[in-house]
Formats: C-alpha cells, structure tokens, sequence
C-alpha cells in the first residue's frame, strides 16, 4: 500500500513551496547564497537535489528483465501502442491544452509544454503498483522510455517550443539544442546510469539481490522524497516574490494540467480495453500515458530559462497537480476491475 509519505506527498510539496516562499521574501541573501557556485548552469545545491531526487526511483527498474521481455512474441506490437500515446499523442494533447487555455502566457505556456514531453519513469511505478497494474511491463516501459528520453526530449522540445508553437522571437533565439540536450544527459543520463551499475553491482557482481531488494531499495527510497522537497525549497527560495506576485497566473498554469491528466488516462484506457488488453495491462499503460517525467521537466526548464524564470516556475507546479489527480485515478482504477473485468482476464494475443 502507498505509504503514509507518498499519500501526503500533495501536502509536503505545498509546505516546500511556502517554506522555499517565505526564506525568499524574509532572507533576501539567501537567493545570492544559492548562486555561488554553479554546475551546468545551475547552483551547486539545485543540482545535487535534482539528482538525488532521480536517482532512487530508477534503481528500482529491472534493467536486466528487458532482454528476456524483448524476445517475447507480442512486445514490438505493445511497445508501439504505448510509443504512440506516450510520444505522439502525449506532447501534442499538452501543447493543444497549454495554447488553448493559456494563450496571452507565452513563458507559462512554454513551461507546461516541458512538462508534457518529459514522459514519466519515476513515480509512475508507484501508482501502477498500487492499481494492481502488471510490474514487469511497467518496469519494461520505464526502461524503455528512459533510454528514448534521454534521445527524444531535446528534440522534441525544440520541435514544439521553437518551430511548431513558438511563443515569441525570443524563444527562437534562447532554446538551443545543446543546452537542453545537455540537461536531458545530465539530470537523466547520470542518475540512469549510476542507477544501473549500482543494480548491476549488487545483484550480479557480489549477489546480493535480495539485501538490495529488502534492505538497499528501502534504504535510498526516502531519498527521492527529500531531493524533490529539497530542490522544491531551492526554487522558491529564488522564486518567492514572482511567485506572489503572480498568483493568478499560476493558478492558471494548473488548468492545462487539470484536464490532461484524466483526458490522456481515460483516453488510454478505453482503447486498450478495445483491444482486449487485461486489466493490469490497461491500467500500466493508462498511467504510463497519463504520468509525466516533472522531475525532468524542471531541471531542463531551471537549465534553459533560469531558475528564476516563469518557465521554471510552471514546471514546479506539476507535481502540485499531478500527484493528487493521480492518486485519485488509483482508487477510481481499483473500482473499475471490480466492476468491469474479470479476475482470470489476459491480455490478447497480438
């Protein structure tokens, strides 16, 4: 069950942004501090919490399960369902969301679109887990977006901020292939891979697979919770007063994401029900597609734009909206097995 950590994560997430809030206002120096040293463009102490925060969740993928899972008859077909609604219709349903309802807000808008490319592999392991979603696909796709994130988000970023929606002439001169590339290496590559040879270490070098199951994992898991709290308070520390004094654009920087949680999940579903998918296999593609990547989305948006910028500051609010809204689709899942599937359902045959 999700522990009493992870159901209060919406409530410390809010406590970050007040806390980060208030040091901003009432301790001007405390922003200059932060700045001193700077690593890829962003503080010394911003950098170490977006990795740390990265870092605990990847080492729970079974990065070894994926050459047995490759062999199987009817993967490529699933991988492309899955390709298809996290990497196509995913990124063009934010944007379409983002200019629909934020149309005179080109930096907010810009933010929510990062959001939307960066496809989940981190706590969408937790809400599969916790719908009865099927472990082993889940792990798959998140090894399997993690290797195609780090190749497809700068791309992908340029290919929807900087040539199909730009939002100013601005845009067209700040966005840089390199500078989000190197984020994407940097904050996803590093972790990813200190995430596998820490794995590879333990289970195969020494073999000592189950302490790192039942002793490692639980040890580091926390880890994840403070990195994202702690880099949270590092951004509202520089954002404090921009983020009172624009209140009211924030809170609409929440209604793009409002509706594309429950579109994407729900769209999803449905048509992996038409295909006869299981449940457990629904359910992990449901949230695979609905889930998205924030840890990712503000460190690329901290590393391109600033830490202070409105870009950034979209980015943070995210979780604020995703982790409640995602939560609540676990136990709406829950009740939808009971209604509607059988106990003994398998997924077809491709």
């Amino acid at each position: 069950s999700l522990s009493w950590t992870d159901r209060l994560l919406p409530l410390f997430i809010l406590l970050a942004i007040v806390g980060g809030t208030l040091i901003g206002n009432y301790v001007p120096e405390a922003s200059q501090n932060l700045n001193r040293i700077l690593v890829s463009d962003v503080s010394l102490p911003l950098f170490i919490g977006l990795l740390v925060m990265m870092y605990p969740v990847l080492c729970k993928v079974e990065y070894e399960r994926i050459g047995s899972i490759l062999r199987q008859r009817d993967f490529w077909y699933h991988s492309m369902v899955s390709f298809g609604f996290n990497w196509i219709i995913g990124p063009l349903v934010m944007t379409g969301l983002a200019w629909a309802t934020l149309p005179d807000l080109p930096d907010y808008r810009t933010g929510v679109i990062l959001i939307g490319i960066a496809r989940c592999i981190a706590m969408v392991l937790i809400w599969n887990e916790l719908a009865s979603g099927e472990k082993e696909y889940c792990a798959l796709l998140v090894a399997f977006n993690s290797i195609l994130q780090i190749g497809l988000y700068a791309p992908l970023a340029l290919l929807y901020i900087k040539v199909m929606a730009p939002a100013s002439e601005g845009d067209r001169f700040h966005i840089n292939y390199w500078i989000v590339a190197r984020s994407v290496l940097i904050f996803l590559g590093i972790p990813l891979g200190a995430a596998i040879l820490t794995r590879f270490f333990f289970c195969f070098v020494i073999r000592r697979r189950t302490w790192y199951t039942k002793r490692f994992l639980p040890t580091i898991g926390p880890l994840a919770l403070v990195g994202l709290l702690f880099t949270i308070v590092i951004m509202f520390i520089s954002q404090g007063e921009a983020f009172i004094h624009r209140i009211g654009s924030v809170a609409r920087v929440s209604v793009p994401l409002l509706l594309y949680f429950p579109i994407m999940f729900f769209s999803t579903f449905y048509v992996c029900y038409r295909l006869r998918y299981s449940y457990a296999h629904c359910v992990t593609q449901s949230f695979t597609s609905a889930s998205n990547n924030f840890e990712l989305a503000i460190a690329v948006a901290v590393a391109t734009f600033g830490l202070d910028s409105p870009q950034a500051l979209a980015s943070v609010v995210g979780p604020l909206i995703e982790v409640p809204v995602l939560l609540a689709l676990v136990y709406l899942c829950l009740w939808i097995r009971a209604r509607y599937f059988q106990p003994s359902a398998k997924l077809s045959d491709a």
